[in-house]
């Protein structure tokens, strides 16, 4: 028993090891220049600081952190979604990022780097809530509201995946603030919030016995950044997003952003 638990203890560092050796092998791109572009519209992706003006957000952290481990610098630009694509596709930035879908039709311009994220919408409800199981129970019962916020993905969600398709539903209360949307909730004054899976843990963690979720996950899309096709970019981006995700960075990411920000709007 003692050979053994030594053998474990050697293997288990041995692991470590090999994954600290792995993250020492990352490409190093000597300090060159990426240019890189995002909208500034898309909270908590990428948006500007209410306070300074400068962009901030899930994108913009996880983006420094792989130019810190492949060693290149950023130059951050802005362009409107509608020009984006095409602009990468032409070689005017190096690399694209605004919640981005990975999708056959956008391959046909673009390459695109693993996906850094599955967005997934959940229902969060009141933990006594017992009136609607689903998407479709719940767009049947007409005396039923959903709380979301204008231009977002859980409004959007709400729109087309819950309801039918018309952004101008009454049963559609808009908030300023994402938290007041959640409080609404749980005061009563509607009965369902879209949110990612790291929110609606968060939340049910920080209001025990207040929400559960309920139903299948809405709206599953991969977000990757985009490149121009045959781009020397995306194996060490790649190779950097695979660090993040094994060491936790991504997961933490998801936290700050997803939770920790949401809940303080």
């Amino acid at each position: 028993m003692k050979r053994l638990t030594t053998l474990a203890a050697a293997f288990g560092i041995l692991l470590a090891a090999t994954a600290a050796e792995a993250a020492t092998q990352l490409p190093d791109l000597g300090g060159r220049t990426v240019v890189a572009v995002t909208e500034n519209a898309y909270t908590p992706l990428n948006f500007a600081d209410p306070k300074t003006g400068q962009g901030i957000g899930w994108e913009y952290d996880a983006f420094n952190e792989i130019a810190r481990r492949l060693n290149f610098k950023v130059d951050w630009k802005l362009s409107s979604w509608d020009t984006m694509i095409e602009a990468v596709r032409n070689g005017q930035f190096d690399v694209g990022m605004d919640g981005i879908t990975i999708n056959d039709e956008r391959k046909q311009q673009v390459a695109f780097s693993d996906p850094y994220m599955i967005s997934q919408q959940f229902m969060l409800v009141r933990a006594d809530e017992n009136r609607f199981t689903d998407p479709k129970s719940f767009a049947a019962n007409k005396d039923l509201l959903i709380g979301a916020q204008a231009g977002t993905t859980n409004f959007y969600t709400a729109v087309y995946d819950v309801l039918d398709g018309d952004e101008s539903n009454p049963r559609i209360k808009l908030f300023d603030t994402f938290g007041a949307s959640v409080q609404a909730l749980k005061s009563g004054d509607v009965d369902l919030v879209l949110m990612d899976k790291t929110s609606a843990a968060g939340y049910m963690g920080a209001s025990p016995n207040s929400f559960k979720v309920i139903g299948e996950p809405l709206g599953t899309e991969e977000f990757g950044f985009i490149f121009k096709q045959g781009s020397d970019l995306v194996a060490p981006i790649n190779a950097a997003i695979r660090s993040m995700k094994d060491d936790g960075t991504i997961d933490k990411l998801n936290q700050k952003w997803f939770y920790e920000y949401q809940s303080k709007q």
